[in-house]
């Protein structure tokens, strides 16, 4: 490969013939790369701990992996409408970089872009882009809000994990699938529109978002994964669709402030743990379709005092409502009839009794 090396203002580029700047050797501030230069490339500027501003001419068209990773300094950064691509780890932990603007132009993000930038306050996304890849925004600890457009159809896994600061998260109609972990940790984050368009939402996806209030799922959603809302402690109020069939395990674990909540009859299965310490609970319908349900479901949602449960729901199925401390003397099923707690244990151990001899 042959370079070319270019020397202006005291500031060096090793730039190959076919225009990519390999690397940067200056140690300026503010730094103009040369109209020459098509692509920049891996590292090119990695660990430039005295950049503080870079201009990047319209000639560039793609921004390559690790291309300004750990230039700590990095305040200030202007991306031209000519870049089509920004790959991967190309900012990340550029810490005082506090601002920035996707533009039109480019079509992908790669997976850890700008992670690990935590002095980031606000991003503007582009219509164009196609996809957040994953860890994108990740540990963006001051990023307050973002709007994601309908041009993207995938958040990835860990995408916004642990933006600490993020208040608000506008979803466009047109993002099918928010992976795994995309939004775990979010502690500050009160308020999430998710579209009808979404018919995914990962493991784990919004663990721990401690100030979420309320939300809904929307109508394409059939399955809720393991963990999804799990200690969601502020959520009150959750609205879940008429198609859903699979509520996961942990699902809403530990949703202390969870009041209302009505689960439709299409659901048939409902994971381990998957309200258990819903304290605030005072009621539960058990959809009349439900073919499994797991031990502990309920564990622990000790207000409980109203509970319909269907013929589906036999024996086998009771140690799924241990935990309740204020069940009513009533009978619940034609199959089934409860009084208080501890004959929900005593039948329990006389099935466990039974299933041992």
């Amino acid at each position: 490969m042959k370079f070319a090396k270019k020397k202006r203002n005291s500031m060096e580029f090793e730039i190959t013939a076919d225009g990519e700047l390999m690397r940067y050797t200056g140690s300026a501030t503010d730094v103009t790369i040369p109209d020459s230069v098509t692509r920049i490339g891996y590292e090119a500027f990695y660990g430039c701990e005295s950049l503080t501003n870079i201009t990047i001419p319209d000639s560039v068209t793609s921004i390559g992996k690790d291309a300004f990773s750990n230039c700590k300094n990095l305040a200030s950064i202007t991306i031209p409408d000519s870049v089509t691509s920004i790959e991967k780890g190309a900012f990340e932990h550029c810490e005082s970089l506090t601002s920035i603007i996707i533009p039109n132009s480019v079509t992908s993000i790669g997976k850890s872009a700008f992670c690990g930038c935590t002095r980031l306050t606000s991003i503007t996304i582009s219509n164009s882009v196609t996809s957040i890849d994953k860890n994108t925004f990740e540990d963006c600890k001051s990023l307050a809000s973002v709007t994601i457009p309908g041009s993207v159809t995938s958040i990835g896994k860990n995408a916004f994990w642990g933006c600490e600061s993020l208040t608000g998260v506008t979803i466009r109609n047109g993002v099918t699938n928010i992976d795994n972990t995309a939004f775990w940790g979010c502690k500050s984050l009160t308020s999430i529109i998710i579209p009808n368009s979404v018919t995914r939402i990962g493991d784990y996806a919004f663990k721990d978002c401690k100030s979420l209030t309320s939300i809904i799922i929307p109508n394409n959603v059939t399955s809720i994964g393991f963990s999804v809302f799990d200690h969601c402690t502020s959520l009150t109020t959750v609205t879940l669709p008429d198609g859903l069939t699979k509520i996961g395990g942990y699902a809403f674990y530990g949703c202390k402030s969870l009041t209302g909540l009505t689960i439709p009859d299409s659901v048939t299965e409902i994971g381990g743990l998957a309200f258990s310490d819903c304290e605030s609970l005072t009621s539960i319908n058990i959809p009349s379709n439900l073919k499994s349900i797991a031990s502990s479901a309920f564990w622990g949602c000790k207000n409980i005092t109203s509970i319909i449960i269907p013929d589906s729901v036999t024996e086998e199925d009771l140690p799924a409502f241990t935990g309740f401390e204020n069940f009513p003397n009533e009978k619940v099923s034609d199959k089934i009839s409860v009084s208080t707690s501890k004959e929900i244990q005593r039948l329990i151990a006389k099935l466990t009794k039974n299933s041992d001899t």
